[in-house]
């Protein structure tokens, strides 16, 4: 009985180390300045809400909403193909896995619903589904093949 009950409290130290990991994790986020890095710590929430959202909307097709739930699974399965633990890499996958899905499921949803499905940053969104102009691009890779074009006289 005295095992178990250490189980118990070593499980529940765990717990509360996760949550409090999270805790920080999340208000470090809320300090983090505007720009990429920002947007990068964002985008898990805002697929998963977008997700969400998705798998309720009637306008979703099916294979769209099986697309998005596989994400979902994806991301809350311990099993993955790079650990988590392992600093910037560790959410690779998951990140890969839900674009894919989402990009997957914005080729066969209406754009207002799939914009109206997505709480964060519209441009994000834009750019993860190819609809993105080439004036949100921050590259300047549309100004950069402007400059080539006419160079070559076209």
């Amino acid at each position: 009985m005295a095992g178990l009950r250490e189980w118990g409290i070593g499980l529940g130290v765990g717990v509360a180390c996760l949550v409090v990991g999270w805790g920080v994790l999340a208000v470090l986020a809320r300090r983090l300045p505007p720009g990429a890095a920002r947007d990068l710590v964002a985008f898990i929430p805002d697929c998963l809400t977008a997700i969400r959202r998705l798998r309720r909307d009637p306008r979703v097709p099916r294979r769209a909403k099986l697309a998005v739930l596989t994400a979902a699974v994806w991301v809350a399965s311990p099993i993955d193909l790079i650990p988590e633990f392992l600093p910037v890499i560790g959410p690779l996958d998951d990140i890969l896995v839900v674009a894919l899905a989402l990009r997957y499921a914005g080729r066969r949803v209406p754009p207002e619903v799939m914009r109206a499905a997505w709480p964060g940053d519209p441009r994000l969104i834009e750019r993860l589904l190819g609809t993105a102009p080439a004036s949100h691009d921050r590259a300047g890779c549309g100004q950069a093949a402007e400059n080539s074009d006419s160079a070559s006289g076209l």
